[in-house]
């Protein structure tokens, strides 16, 4: 191996993996550095069943191997971060809520998800490739590098044929493995998150055999292997005999009664069961590193049993860290199995790259989150760009200095940025009031800093997009905002004394005050003078009074303006609406 430095970034969790993952690659290569051989690719996988919609709790299964391969890339090593596609899982369920998709689909179920047709409209193949797409995409703009595989393509074109005889050659040895754990109470069943083995869950369904969830055991013996039916094309098969010296294997069809023996030396129409498939896959790749959901780290899931089955295989299991749940704001887990689940296309509609990786670089991978799509997006984006003037002046933690780099940076370089990264809320207020007027917008944004105005309205992008995005798509029509065309005369008249005063303060302060800062401190700095005190008075200068006497003129403020207690933040909103309507609705 290349003898590189240590990565200074050792606080966060990324580097910890990394410095187990290289030195378990090079255990496994002894000699190679003192030798003078080349390095060893490290490798590092991630597993993605394209059977509906891939949800942001899947993107964890790209994420976690994603930082920790750049990391070690980032060192100077060669590594290869494998995504095998699982399409050629079956076909389980027709997901609710994919648009193009209705009841007909469910005679598909028991194929292959690439035997699947794509649901209506949609410009691909078949169904796993229609879900693969929208991913790929998603991780293009993520910058994570991958080397994709399709386990449709590995098992049809043979790829996989010597594990698999090996696999039944030794099925004795797998079967013993796997009856440890049948006889011990079942863990409680958890919400999936990494699909597993479609096959495995319904493969007691139609098989006519007493099956458990690992293969199919009858009177014939237990079979680690699942044909599809080559009539109907669907795993309701049993294996009914098989012959080690001339590999002839006879299986039937309880689905459509077909039934056929054909030699498994050149037979490519089916899967190992995900138990023995999935350490098979770790041995044929040499996989370092490869994480897995909470449902596959319990006592007997398919994890803890494929570090025993890899053995038979020649392999070695790899560092597996636990992931928790990813959430939403609002929705405490996901499941791909229910259509309409945020995935990472709708996250970046809302969100900038950078702040979606952040959210999982932040985290250690046992540590579950939330990934906001509604108000809290407001405050994650405010203290990313808090983050941002830490790490530009100095004063960041080191483990939020490192989170930061993996946010923004890849080992190829840096991700494209908005060039004046402007407050999230003030773009979605400017977004909201504006209402696709970008001319408009351009003014408001403009006059946020008078002294360095836009010169366009691209400078603010992408992330004004994103803003706009979420204003028309996540924020409820009652709570948009629609500033009034004439004033409420009844509210003006009933005023007293002192609210006719506040109004006139501001009035007088408007045009000395017109950029972002100054009407802020004049907003605030109205309620102070008016008690006596200085518009710079601190809060701990100031009675707890002024704080009610604040809320009670800016209700009245959002009342004249948008006929509403609450809105925008009224510097926002005072630029938004222009100085001429202002004293309009004002009484002025």
């Amino acid at each position: 191996m290349p003898i590189v430095a240590q990565s200074t970034e050792t606080t966060d969790w990324v580097s910890r993996f990394a410095d187990e993952v290289i030195e378990e690659s090079e255990r496994r290569a002894p000699g190679a550095k003192t030798s003078g051989a080349a390095a060893p690719v490290v490798v590092v996988a991630s597993g993605l069943s394209p059977s509906g919609p891939i949800h942001l709790g899947n993107l964890r299964e790209v994420m976690t191997p994603h930082l920790v391969a750049d990391e070690i890339r980032r060192r100077g090593y060669q590594v290869r971060h494998l995504i095998s596609w699982d399409d050629y899982d079956r076909y389980r369920k027709v997901p609710a809520g994919v648009p193009g998709v209705d009841e007909t689909w469910a005679e598909h179920i028991g194929k292959p998800l690439t035997s699947v047709p794509a649901p209506k409209g949609s410009r691909y193949a078949n169904w796993a490739e229609h879900f693969k797409a929208a991913m790929v995409e998603s991780l293009a703009e993520l910058g994570v590098e991958f080397d994709g595989i399709s386990q449709t393509e590995q098992y049809t074109s043979g790829v996989y044929r010597e594990q698999i005889l090996h696999a039944m050659k030794h099925r004795g040895d797998i079967d013993a493995i796997l009856a440890q754990y049948r006889t011990k109470k079942a863990p409680a069943k958890k919400q999936q998150q990494k699909p597993v083995d479609e096959a495995e869950l319904e493969a007691a369904e139609g098989s006519g055999a007493a099956a458990e969830d690992d293969g199919s055991s009858g009177s014939a013996g237990y079979f680690p292997y699942k044909p599809y039916c080559g009539n109907c094309e669907k795993d309701l098969t049993t294996v009914t005999s098989y012959d080690d010296d001339s590999t002839e294997l006879t299986y039937s069809c309880t689905s459509c009664g077909f039934s056929e023996t054909v030699r498994l030396n050149e037979f490519n129409r089916g899967k190992l069961v995900w138990k023995v498939d999935w350490p098979m896959r770790w041995a044929y790749e040499g996989v370092i590193f490869e994480p897995s959901g909470v449902d596959h780290s319990s006592p007997g899931s398919s994890f803890q049993v494929g570090g025993q089955i890899v053995g038979i295989f020649g392999g070695e299991q790899p560092i597996g860290p636990m992931y928790a749940f990813v959430g939403i704001s609002g929705m405490a887990k996901m499941s791909s199995s229910k259509g309409g689940v945020p995935t990472p296309a709708d996250a970046l509609k809302i969100m900038e790259p950078q702040l979606l990786r952040w959210l999982y670089a932040r985290r250690r991978p046992n540590q579950s989150f939330k990934v906001a799509f509604d108000q809290e997006i407001q405050r994650l984006y405010d203290e990313w760009d808090r983050l941002e003037a830490k790490v530009a002046d100095g004063s960041a933690l080191p483990a939020d200095v490192a989170a930061h780099s993996r946010a923004v940076r890849t080992a190829s370089g840096e991700l494209p940025r908005t060039p004046r990264p402007l407050p999230y809320r003030t773009l979605a207020s400017v977004a909201d009031i504006t209402a696709g007027h970008e001319d408009q917008a351009l003014r408001i944004l403009s006059d946020l800093d008078p002294a360095n105005p836009l010169a366009s309205l691209d400078e603010a992008r992408p992330r004004y997009d994103k803003a706009e995005a979420w204003i028309n798509t996540h924020v409820p029509a009652d709570q948009r905002t629609i500033v009034r065309d004439e004033p409420d005369t009844e509210l003006l008249k009933s005023l007293d004394e002192q609210g006719r005063e506040s109004l006139r303060l501001l009035l007088d302060g408007l045009a000395g005050n017109w950029s972002l800062d100054g009407l802020t401190h004049l907003v605030y700095g109205v309620p102070k003078v008016q008690a006596g005190f200085s518009a710079d008075a601190t809060p701990k200068e100031l009675p707890a009074e002024i704080k009610t006497a604040q809320r009670s003129f800016f209700a009245l403020l959002y009342q004249l303006l948008v006929s509403r207690d609450t809105g925008p933040r009224l510097p926002t909103l005072l630029l938004a609406v222009g100085q001429d309507r202002v004293r309009h609705l004002l009484g002025a």
